[in-house]
């Protein structure tokens, strides 16, 4: 029997099995939505949510998982009343970023704010070999003309193309509502942290993506440094993401 074939039967085992079981189950016990459980309530696996729905399109332009993708899209949610801006830092190939833009569309009455998109559009800076795994020219299959195609161009939505901190330059107005950092290496994470925490609203939110990721241990140490004087504490999510709550107002 192939490797291959051994590897599927395993995955069935530890998985697929156990995740049917706990189906049947809830089923059994009449609990709503059963279908939905493994062994807890997963509500990004319904196919007639409107989160399902929006991350069907995003496709091949994200590497965010499911149950990722439905924690950013709730703490959008949550962030979404106070009187404040959108920030991705790190967009890549734009799939997030159009996650997050369909809040806009589902509220077109809302509060007017923009989605500010922060990226080079070209591939990792130089990175720190001591801190960081990835090195420079990492994720380079992109561009700011696809991402914008995919995303939108409505004036809602602005690219800020470059190296950080230089793209922060001239949005020192800014307030902000949400935040998603997902630039992977530790000094853009400290660089993306200088320049969104002064200006995040009390309430509002930042969500690091790969703060427990083993690809990223630079990730991990830049949040936990930028944090350590902070009163707010991350706190650590079991899909490898971290969040943060701004408990007092800005400065």
């Amino acid at each position: 029997m192939s490797y291959a074939i051994e590897k599927l039967k395993v995955q069935a085992r530890e998985h697929l099995l156990p995740g049917v079981l706990f189906r049947l189950r809830a089923a059994l016990r009449g609990v709503p939505d059963a279908n939905l459980y493994s062994p807890h309530l997963q509500p990004w696996r319904d196919p007639r949510s409107q989160f399902r729905l929006a991350y069907d399109q995003i496709g091949s332009h994200s590497l965010v998982a499911p149950e990722q993708a439905w924690i950013l899209y709730s703490l959008a949610r949550q962030a979404w009343p106070l009187p404040g801006d959108f920030v991705e830092a790190g967009v890549y190939r734009g799939g997030t970023a159009r996650l997050v833009r369909t809040l806009f569309d589902v509220n077109p009455n809302g509060p007017r704010r923009t989605l500010h998109l922060f990226d080079t559009f070209a591939g990792m800076p130089e990175t720190d070999a001591a801190r960081d795994f990835h090195r420079k020219d990492d994720f380079a299959d992109t561009s700011v003309e696809a991402v914008s195609s995919f995303v939108g161009k409505e004036d809602f939505i602005r690219y800020h193309a470059g190296f950080m901190p230089e793209t922060f330059q001239g949005q020192e107005s800014l307030r902000i509502a949400f935040a998603h950092v997902d630039v992977d290496i530790h000094r853009s994470i400290m660089d993306s942290c200088a320049f969104i925490y002064p200006r995040l609203l009390q309430g509002g939110i930042m969500l690091f993506d790969d703060y427990g990721a083993s690809s990223c241990p630079g990730a991990r140490a830049a949040v936990d440094e930028f944090f350590v004087d902070k009163p707010e504490v991350p706190l650590v999510l079991r899909t490898g993401q971290a969040v943060i709550f701004r408990s007092l107002p800005p400065a």
